[in-house]
């Protein structure tokens, strides 16, 4: 082989590496790299890279709409906590996949820390929504209310389900791998884990708007649905463009 081809074959090489590399970092929608935790870099960083920022502002919007209208209403200690809790809930549950969506492989340290971060903050995330639904179930149960009267009912028991299976199953597969025949295995698993996770991160999403259209929501407190549906939408807006294509194993 003249020197002249082997040059040839070791810049191919070299850019079959450097296609590979982009690809591996390649999110949904921006370029390589746009959403990966640099080296280094602070994990922080990881909740407004790419479009991580436009999922904050959701967030920050959805927390001003319900807690505005709560503590400028009268307060009923059977009802006014279940908003209060379930909107923070869907903020650390969005903050648990900004924290960890832009970890990479190369990076063990960062991904085991944003790993710890996910796992605690979906667990404080389900500690609240268990809490907001006890305190909505116990002024049922004490007003003698209807259950399942509304589509925020149906939607918030199915999202119930899904949060308690996508954590079982998630702390599983990181501490308990055997569970699943190995940590072989238990790794096969965590793309359905990642792609059940966004669409756990929907069903809360379109529980919250749904909210917005009961009685309470609407009528006392006066929040206009457009509003929720519009931090709802930012969230989605921050949070999936950012998927990294690799970890769902996906190739354009």
């Amino acid at each position: 082989m003249s020197s002249a081809q082997a040059e040839g074959h070791a810049l191919v090489a070299d850019d079959d590496v450097r296609n590979t590399t982009s690809t591996e970092n390649e999110p949904l929608l921006g370029g390589p790299g746009d959403a990966i935790q640099k080296p280094d870099a602070p994990i922080v960083n990881n909740l407004y890279l790419g479009t991580g920022w436009l999922a904050l502002i959701g967030l920050a919007l959805l927390l001003a709409i319900v807690w505005s209208a709560i503590f400028t209403h009268p307060l009923f200690p059977l009802v006014s906590p279940h908003p209060l809790l379930q909107s923070l809930g869907t903020v650390t549950l969005t903050l648990a996949i900004l924290i960890l969506q832009p970890t990479s492989p190369s990076n063990p340290e960062a991904k085991l820390l944003g790993a710890k971060l996910h796992a605690g903050l979906q667990l404080l995330s389900l500690a609240l929504f268990i809490a907001g639904v006890a305190v909505i179930e116990t002024n049922k149960h004490v007003s003698h209310g209807e259950h399942f009267h509304s589509a925020h009912g149906f939607l918030g028991v199915l999202t119930g389900v899904l949060f308690v299976i996508q954590y079982v199953v998630g702390v599983l597969m990181w501490k308990v791998p055997a569970v699943f025949g190995g940590e072989e295995k238990a790794r096969a698993v965590w793309k359905y884990h990642r792609s059940s996770g966004y669409v756990l991160l929907g069903s809360v999403l379109a529980t919250v708007v749904s909210a917005a259209e009961t009685d309470y929501i609407k009528t006392r407190l006066e929040v206009k649905t457009w509003v929720v549906a519009l931090a709802a939408l930012l969230v989605v807006s921050g949070v999936f463009p950012r998927l990294q294509l690799n970890k769902l194993r996906i190739r354009r």
